[in-house]
């Protein structure tokens, strides 16, 4: 872990470090060096700050607060993502209004109880594009939509925990933008359009990347999408609710997995969120042995080229109109 974290954030900060010197006249170079930061910035996102958050990167507290802190390097939120992913994601996987990750825009469409709209006929083909436009969502307007949110919700009680909170937020993102966007317009001797077409391009490769890893996870046939009862409950227990909403993919692919942080051994991600996911590949065969001793679904991918289609299977699925189950 402590070798991936320096790798990863010297990828993420090397090239800017470059740019920011003024030297880079090449719009092919500057262009080069904002993907390859870009790529730094998802393995901080799926390598680092996620064990970081869940505090499993260490025993020790301080050092998963701090690496946690990487998030917010890059632009986004450690105390936003902790709500909506440990909080809302792994405790109401896959299911509708609760889990924060399956709730898109109306043009998009992830369950079936979601309503359905003309456009979503089109959606295997158009939603890598807005995939592409995740993380520039996130790290501009995402959080701030989702702290408003997540009061309403009852994650901020007190208006001055909640001020606090959002001014940390602002703070953390002009300390990202400077040095990732405003510094780079002022020292390159471009035009400012080009580097912040570079800045998008570098986002649209990293929330390609980022956003279709999590969706392979969880947007396939193989995962259910149960409602509650009209008491508000899910049937059955939390452990077979993960089994049931989650899937793995390239399980014998050591170089993907080190890069994706562990993400393709997403069941036992979500069983057991605790543990780092350097573990993952030696419990998989743990897991998928006590879910066949139980008679539970062990879904797995054997590689990532048929996760990815499966998804888009899903996606194209979701976008018929006969695939209605609510709304």
């Amino acid at each position: 872990m402590i070798v991936k974290t320096v790798i990863m954030l010297l990828i993420f900060i090397t090239p800017l470090v470059i740019i920011n010197t003024g030297i880079v006249a090449s719009v092919w170079l500057l262009f080069t060096l904002y993907i390859i930061s870009g790529l730094g910035m998802a393995g901080i996102g799926m390598g680092i700050m996620h064990d970081a958050i869940h505090n499993s990167y260490s025993k020790n507290q301080t050092v998963n607060r701090y690496l946690g802190y990487t998030l917010n390097l890059i632009g986004a939120n450690a105390s936003v993502w902790k709500i909506q992913h440990n909080v809302l994601h792994h405790t109401y996987t896959n299911i509708e209004e609760a889990d924060d990750d399956i709730n898109p825009p109306f043009f998009l469409r992830f369950t079936p109880h979601t309503r359905w709209h003309k456009i979503h006929k089109f959606q295997h083909i158009y939603s890598w594009f807005f995939y592409g436009l995740s993380t520039v969502s996130w790290v501009t307007v995402k959080d701030f939509i989702r702290m408003a949110k997540f009061r309403k919700m009852g994650f901020f009680k007190e208006k001055q925990a909640f001020n606090i909170e959002l001014m940390k937020v602002i703070g953390w993102k002009v300390i990202s933008f400077s040095f990732v966007l405003i510094l780079p317009i002022i020292m390159v001797p471009l035009a400012a359009w080009i580097t912040i077409l570079a800045f998008l391009t570098m986002h649209f490769v990293t929330g390609l990347l980022i956003t279709t890893i999590f969706q392979l996870a969880h947007i396939v046939p193989t995962s259910d999408y149960p409602l509650p009862d009209k008491d508000g409950l899910i049937e059955g227990d939390w452990a077979t609710h993960q089994l049931m909403t989650t899937s793995n993919f390239a399980p014998k692919s050591r170089l993907l997995s080190w890069a994706i942080g562990g993400l393709n051994y997403q069941i036992e991600h979500h069983l057991l969120p605790n543990i780092c996911h350097v573990h993952y590949r030696k419990i998989s065969h743990i897991v998928a042995q006590t879910a066949k001793e139980y008679g539970l679904p062990y879904n797995n991918k054997h590689n990532f080229v048929s996760a990815v289609r499966e998804h888009f299977r899903m996606l194209r699925q979701l976008g018929r109109v006969d695939n209605l189950r609510a709304g």
